[in-house]
């Protein structure tokens, strides 16, 4: 089977300004490599639905999304936080983006393909369970996998992120779930500052030092992820698949190229082969050099294609 990659041209309606690294044209980079790559010939495109805002509350307190939807400005904008503004598209794009990632659940629960890759923005993992953070309004990818154990009656699933911040709401959703895994790589110390010092069995964090290349981060993986994927063994894995640890974004010290990337997402694949039939649901965080983030999603797509 195809992958599927999701996402909706109201993700590009969110616009912070030509001075915030969290542009559109990320996602416009993103779609020129996979026409110059050949890829798009290879890949399922599918037009997002904006979730339902009943299904907000599987990981956001009731007050907080209320107050996104009394807040959405009609002109101008606010600010959510220090990093994040709404503008009167943003609530629109941030529906669509966490909508895509539902949407991409159910087409590889129902098999209608096994991996997805969504193509949203805002990204999500700084999101916590009541406030906004880091560019993200919903946690997207902590979306997906509590939609998938809800209507899909998972038990296990697993939630890996390689943006170069640590996903701090993703783990202060599910802090204190043990059905989900959440394994995480991201420069240390850095924003968000958190992370480090975690210590439940079900999270598992990996600082990285600034400098640290692709032989570090390919070792540090196999020595701690994917042996607590093995022993986890999910229904389902999730991927908060960040590129801002890519060598050329100046977002980060960290210096990854898109040979990285392709590795990392074939280990997965094999992981996700092993314990969960290959369903694997993607979605998009970091990355803000625009043309090291469109090779590089280009190599994640490609290492999740398997061999």
């Amino acid at each position: 089977m195809t992958i599927a990659i999701i996402g909706h041209k109201n993700c590009l309606r969110h616009n912070m300004g030509p001075e915030h690294p969290e542009q559109p044209a990320r996602l416009n980079a993103i779609q020129d490599q996979l026409i110059s790559s050949g890829m798009e010939f290879v890949v399922r495109q599918i037009d997002a639905s904006a979730i339902d805002p009943n299904l907000l509350n599987l990981v956001h307190d009731q007050v907080y999304i209320d107050s996104l939807f009394e807040k959405s400005p009609a002109e101008g904008h606010i600010w959510l936080d220090e990093d994040t503004l709404m503008m009167p598209d943003t609530l629109e794009a941030a529906l669509y983006a966490a909508g895509a990632a539902v949407d991409a659940v159910d087409l590889v629960a129902e098999n209608k393909v096994k991996t997805a890759f969504c193509a949203v923005r805002p990204p999500g993992h700084h999101a916590e369970r009541d406030r906004a953070m880091g560019f993200c309004i919903f946690n997207n990818v902590a979306i997906a996998a509590a939609y998938a154990q809800k209507k899909h009656g998972l038990s296990r699933v697993a939630i890996v992120d390689f943006d170069v911040h640590h996903g701090n709401g993703t783990e202060h959703i599910f802090n204190d779930n043990a059905s989900v895994l959440f394994c995480s790589t991201f420069q240390h110390p850095f924003y968000p500052y958190s992370g480090h010092d975690s210590q439940r069995e079900h999270i598992v964090n990996i600082p990285l030092q600034a400098t640290t290349r692709g032989e570090v981060f390919r070792q540090k993986i196999s020595e701690h992820w994917l042996p607590a994927l093995d022993n986890f063994k999910p229904q389902m894995l999730f991927i908060s698949a960040g590129f801002d640890a890519h060598i050329e974004d100046d977002m980060s010290h960290i210096g990854l190229t898109e040979a990285d990337y392709l590795w990392v997402s074939r280990e997965l694949k094999k992981v996700a082969e092993q314990h969960c039939q290959g369903r694997i649901v993607s979605c998009l965080e970091g990355g803000y050099a625009l043309s090291a983030l469109g090779r590089s999603v280009v190599a994640h797509l490609k290492g999740l294609m398997g061999d």
